[in-house]
């Protein structure tokens, strides 16, 4: 088989497994009442979400793990024709690690003391940037990840001293922007399959077979998810899910070295960071006045008008569009 259709055959292997567990895992978290509670400020629109089962990353996490695990095993038993390589067990450990404190929070939120709010924001930052530095210097000291690539240029820079902050702020920044764009159904699964695609596809490219695996595992998972995800969705991603998916993301783009082209292939969660800073600036300088209706950003749109599915679809579209303009630079 190809690389390529390797690749897409893993994706219809997780996509498969998260659709064949994913009807249990609604209905046991149903059962025990493990659903969402909507903050105040946003009750007037959110409210029917009101009791969604939340956790809902743990449906493509648990398959990403299983295939993953399963397919370096193979190459432990010296089966060499189908195997991740070693590479790969970074941004599974990554996004295991993150979907962790993803569950803490989301328990926090749910049955635990902070009910609605969640873990402290300074103690979840803190981890956080603890897991990154760790990440970083793995990728550095122990993958020899390309530090830099510049569209045009074929060799990789050299950041020196400063690869580990940059890789940290980039792992936690993407982190906590998909964070933020998981907010109405569809909305953060549709936008983070898109950006792994997209990666997967520079991968390839960079002959980088294992880590486009990865990403095209990581596709199927969050289709599967997807399924009962769209609107109105059965269950949520939750911090378990947003916050692992995010690191993944940072991680890939450090791996590949393509990493200035985040930005543009994932333009929907950078606007939902940028809109909630400004947000914050905004209302400061002015003593109370607001730049938008609400942030972030898709809450604007939602209290303008625009439905759900909307949203939804108009924000993927520019997505996928952002997608493409990154892997088309990816290539000059």
């Amino acid at each position: 088989m190809t690389e390529t259709s390797i690749a897409l055959a893993l994706s219809t292997l997780s996509f498969m497994l998260a659709v064949i567990w994913g009807g249990p895992l609604v209905r046991f978290m149903r059962h025990f009442k493990l659903g969402k509670l909507i903050r105040v400020e946003i009750q007037d629109v959110h409210i029917t979400k009101m009791g969604t089962p939340t956790m809902g990353g743990l449906m493509f996490i648990l398959p990403i793990t299983l295939v993953t695990i399963l397919i370096n095993f193979a190459q432990i038993l010296g089966f060499s024709g189908a195997v991740m390589g070693r590479s790969v067990l970074l941004p599974v450990l990554a996004m295991l690690a993150f979907a962790f404190l993803g569950i803490i929070d989301d328990w926090e939120g749910i049955r635990g003391a902070r009910r609605g709010i969640g873990m402290r924001g300074w103690t979840k930052f803190t981890i956080q940037c603890i897991l990154a530095i760790l990440i970083a210097y793995a990728l550095r000291y122990l993958l020899e990840a390309p530090e830099m690539f510049w569209p045009g240029v074929k060799q990789p820079f050299s950041l020196g001293v400063f690869y580990i902050p940059i890789a940290a702020f980039i792992i936690v920044g993407a982190s906590n922007i998909v964070n933020l764009t998981d907010g109405l159904d569809g909305l953060a699964g549709l936008i983070s399959a898109t950006s792994f695609a997209a990666y997967g596809g520079i991968a390839i490219l960079q002959g980088q077979v294992f880590v486009a695996r990865f990403c095209f595992t990581v596709v199927g998972a969050l289709f599967g998810f997807l399924w009962f995800n769209v609107h109105p969705a059965e269950l949520i991603m939750g911090d378990t899910g947003a916050l692992s998916l995010g690191a993944a993301i940072g991680v890939i783009a450090l791996m590949t070295g393509q990493w200035l082209l985040l930005p543009l292939i994932i333009i929907i969660p950078i606007s939902e960071g940028i809109s909630v800073l400004l947000q914050v600036g905004y209302f400061k300088i002015t003593k109370g006045k607001r730049l938008f209706k609400r942030a972030p950003l898709h809450h604007h749109f939602e209290l303008i008008g625009w439905s759900e599915t909307q949203i939804v679809q108009r924000f993927w579209l520019v997505s996928l569009l952002f997608a493409m303009l990154g892997v088309a630079l990816a290539l000059v």
